[in-house]
């Protein structure tokens, strides 16, 4: 379905000052197939490549070297817009917000249509019970639950074929994540989506039929939670500091 193939990215020179810096490696010859309808959670240290790879697949970054492929057809030199008009769509760890556009702007942009019924049908699956809801500006004033339900909302409009999100607990509160989780869950089994998600959060990890573990810009494990916990105790993996960082730890590895 989604398959990668030999896949490498290797920051590009640069006359500015990049971090990453420029002619470093990030993904290393990396191969894997993603299968119809299956969920699957990137998980491992910091800078260890993981958003590398979903960016790669989405088309924000570009390969350096390989191929990667999408039902049959080779899409390593896509533009964005194509990817998704076939059927990829990503969710940022950090949406954007655009003064003086609503949320219904964004989200009947996502859907195709201004169709009131179909746009509440819409908010209603991702938990958004007020009508009132749709005219929020996204802007600053939104709280990082309200920016993560819009996201999670476009990104579902567009009902993909692989759904990618990056980080998508980042600035929610931990009674939040597991309505997510579910939800995620749902539109994965309802819709036969391919869902990717890219994660240190321990429910993330738990949910999925699949776990990634990525090091050093290469899988070292793919398997159940269960099966990664020595690696992800051992300290030449990561650190527990690194992992969390600051989340409260009953929703991270240990």
């Amino acid at each position: 379905m989604l398959q990668l193939e030999n896949i490498t990215f290797t920051v590009p020179a640069s006359d500015s000052g990049t971090e990453p810096p420029s002619g470093q490696t990030i993904i290393n010859d990396v191969s894997f197939a993603f299968e119809q309808g299956r969920f699957y959670a990137i998980t491992g240290p910091n800078g260890s490549g993981k958003t590398t790879i979903a960016k790669l697949i989405m088309g924000i970054n570009e390969l350096t070297s390989g191929k990667i492929t999408f039902n049959g057809r080779d899409i390593s030199r896509l533009p964005i817009n194509e990817r998704s008009n076939a059927g990829i769509v990503y969710g940022f760890q950090h949406p954007a917000r655009f003064k003086g556009t609503t949320f219904r702007d964004l989200l009947s942009i996502s859907l195709g249509s201004d169709d009131e019924d179909k746009l509440v049908r819409i908010i209603s699956r991702v938990g958004v019970c007020s009508l009132d809801f749709l005219d929020k500006p996204v802007d600053s004033k939104l709280s990082g639950g309200e920016i993560k339900k819009i996201e999670l909302a476009t990104v579902i409009a567009r009902n993909p074929k692989v759904a990618i999100y990056d980080e998508p607990d980042t600035g929610i509160d931990l009674w939040t994540i597991g309505p997510m989780v579910d939800l995620l869950k749902r539109e994965q089994k309802e819709n036969n989506t391919t869902t990717i998600v890219v994660s240190h959060n321990k429910s993330f990890l738990e949910a999925a039929d699949t776990l990634l573990l990525i090091k050093k810009g290469k899988i070292a494990y793919t398997g159940d939670l269960a099966g990664a916990m020595p690696m992800l105790e051992d300290l030449s993996v990561c650190t527990f500091d690194e992992l969390c960082q600051g989340e409260d730890d009953a929703q991270c590895y240990r």
